[in-house]
């Protein structure tokens, strides 16, 4: 269902519009279904004969009004002429002079900071999408603040011995997996900060495993992580009997502390050892049956498309996905996030040609790359890190039913990533104009 005015109420400052308001000519808002709309003006009389226009917005549904007065077009020059006049002594012999404006400079820098007023669950919900976004740091910085004391190396080392020899990442037993962590009510916090939502087209029998493929990659990812890794969204619910994995890169699992953190929100490695081994083993029959995993299938290279209001896929050339979906007999399952690509501005490609070469150039010698990008910070919201507060939908489409083939065939592959490629993209003719209103471009397969 499309979201409803005022239920996006994680949205505030750093979500308005940067174009200022003139006129009261129009209002918009990302969360309702449209923006204000301003009927004819209505033009009264006074007894001097002077014209003052009132300007009455009404808001989508009918239900508020505000009538705002127009300024005249001289107004604003009125009040400099105002201004300078005051400044004058009643002789004409002597003129005052002011000196600058206090903070006239902090207005004009484009930097808007937040209000010492935010409510007290907008700084939890900030809270808490910092602690996750900053989460590898702080759990990496702890390990080595404890190795320089040295009362805790007993400790330490057995911990490092074990890490490196550690196969919970991938022999698919999900041992170390919390329902309990992922249930916490701290990561509905996390939720309605942008705010998130999931949505199912079809229930899926728990008689059948699963591959799901998300798209896009965006910057982090974290509507699959909010989808997929947690309960905030209610996936067991929309779901039931379903378990799924969400996949990331085999080297998180290396990094002291940060690898517990994500076992226990039962993410594992994207290596085919993992996926192969999550998809045939557990479940009722000791076989998979019930199981699912969720891959980001753009990976990085998808995250250097990112630009708000547009959705471009690297698509055509991963079939590997659909390699192993066909090898382990799982369904294919595709996933749009209406507003992954919204939350982070990063640089143009286009008008940075030289840096999208290196980062191609760095994604090919070593795997990953890092895009430049930004959003908001923590106390202003126009530089910094943190996620712009804007709406995520994750609308979670048709399986797409795969018969198990030890040795996949060429022409089979192709056709069921065809069929993959065509119900995603109904899945965006169908929602685009209730979760994607404020689109620049159209769904489009880059590579």
């Amino acid at each position: 269902m499309p979201p409803t005015p005022g239920e996006y109420s994680g949205q505030g400052l750093d979500d308005a519009p940067k174009s200022p308001l003139k006129g009261h000519k129009k209002v918009s808002s990302r969360g309702s279904r449209g923006s204000l709309r301003s009927p004819p003006k209505e033009i009264k009389k006074k007894e001097n004969e002077d014209t003052v226009v009132y300007e009455k917005l009404q808001n989508w549904n009918g239900g508020g009004h505000l009538t705002s007065v127009k300024p005249t077009a001289d107004y604003e020059d009125a009040l400099r002429l105002d201004e300078v006049e005051r400044t004058r002594a009643p002789s004409g012999e002597l003129v005052l002079k002011s000196g600058r404006i206090p903070s006239a400079g902090w207005e004009q820098s484009g930097i808007r900071f937040a209000p010492l007023n935010v409510p007290l669950k907008r700084r939890l919900q900030t809270a808490v999408v910092l602690g996750h976004t900053l989460s590898a740091f702080i759990f990496l910085s702890n390990f080595f603040f404890l190795a320089a004391i040295p009362l805790t190396w007993p400790l330490l080392f057995p911990y490092i011995i074990y890490i490196l020899l550690s196969q919970s990442s991938t022999n698919g037993r999900l041992s170390e997996r919390s329902e309990w962590f992922r249930r916490q009510k701290f990561w509905s916090l996390f939720a309605s900060y942008f705010p998130a939502r999931l949505h199912r087209t079809e229930e899926l029998p728990p008689t059948r495993k699963y591959l799901f493929g998300y798209h896009p990659h965006g910057i982090i990812s974290h509507g699959a992580f909010t989808a997929f890794a947690t309960e905030a969204l209610g996936f067991n619910q929309l779901f039931p009997g379903i378990t799924n994995s969400l996949l990331t890169l085999d080297s998180n699992f290396r990094v002291p502390f940060y690898r517990d953190y994500l076992l226990r929100l039962g993410l594992c490695s994207v290596s085919k050892e993992s996926c192969t081994n999550i998809l045939t083993k557990g479940g009722p029959n000791n076989e998979g049956m019930g199981r699912a995993i969720t891959i980001v299938v753009g990976g990085a290279r998808e995250s250097l498309e990112m630009k708000p209001g547009t959705l471009r896929l690297v698509l055509n050339c991963r079939k590997g996905f659909v390699k192993l979906a066909v090898e382990t007999g799982a369904d294919l399952v595709p996933v749009l996030s209406f507003g992954e690509n919204d939350i982070y501005d990063q640089l143009d490609p286009s008008e940075h040609p030289t840096l999208h070469k290196f980062q191609l150039f760095f994604k090919k010698v070593f795997g990953f790359t890092t895009p430049v990008f930004h959003a908001r910070g923590v106390f202003n919201y126009d530089v910094g890190i943190m996620p712009y507060r804007r709406p995520m939908n994750i609308v979670v489409g048709r399986a797409i039913k795969v018969e198990q083939q030890s040795t996949p065939d060429f022409d089979y592959v192709n056709k069921i990533h065809a069929q993959y490629v065509k119900e995603l993209q109904l899945i965006w003719d169908t929602w685009k104009d209730d979760f994607a209103r404020e689109r620049t471009a159209e769904l489009e397969i880059v590579e």
